[in-house]
């Protein structure tokens, strides 16, 4: 059985949220790609399919032990939502996806980690220099000594201006979500 990351304040019969665990893992709904995406950029595994269904969804969540992340109220109807067997979280509408992560992270309490791949959402793992060399372009190799590839999709990265725009964006959402 899934733990619930829900506990409830007895003396003002409120349900609180608090966070699952530091593993988090999440299952974002249809309509919630970009967020899924910044989840992985955030650290944390994230999966999305695009017209993924509400019984699949939560099939889905239930089976890898996700929490799962929709804006649509109506998946909050099922009994193992509503009855809080399944870990879930409302995302609220009209958000953009970076604010959907820093009210997530907000809400549950989680920090920013090592990212993952943001389009597959595999582990970074660094690589020494002379490994990447045919896989990068001439002049960032010149400048740069660090790179990392993804253990999902093998795309290798490494920091330049575009890890610094994005580890920018990151912390503008952790702040502006508190």
């Amino acid at each position: 059985m899934v733990s619930c990351p829900w506990q409830i304040d007895k003396r003002k019969r409120k349900v609180r949220d608090t966070p699952v665990d530091q593993e988090t893992r999440f299952a974002c709904d249809a309509m919630l790609g970009g967020l899924a995406r910044w989840h992985r950029a955030a650290g944390y595994d994230a999966t999305w399919r695009v017209g993924i269904g509400d019984h699949d969804l939560i099939s889905q969540a239930r089976e890898e032990g996700r929490t799962l992340l929709s804006s649509d109220t109506r998946i909050f109807q099922f009994s193992v939502i509503r009855d809080r067997v399944q870990p879930a979280l409302f995302v609220p509408i009209g958000l953009g996806a970076l604010e959907q992560l820093g009210h997530i992270l907000e809400k549950l309490q989680l920090p920013l980690r090592d990212p993952r791949c943001m389009a597959c959402g595999g582990e970074l793992v660094e690589l020494p220099k002379e490994q990447v060399g045919a896989r990068v372009p001439p002049r960032t190799l010149a400048w740069l000594e660090r790179y990392w590839e993804c253990s999902g999709c093998r795309h290798v990265f490494w920091r330049g201006t575009h890890w610094r725009r994005i580890a920018e964006a990151l912390r503008h959402a952790t702040a502006s979500g508190e």
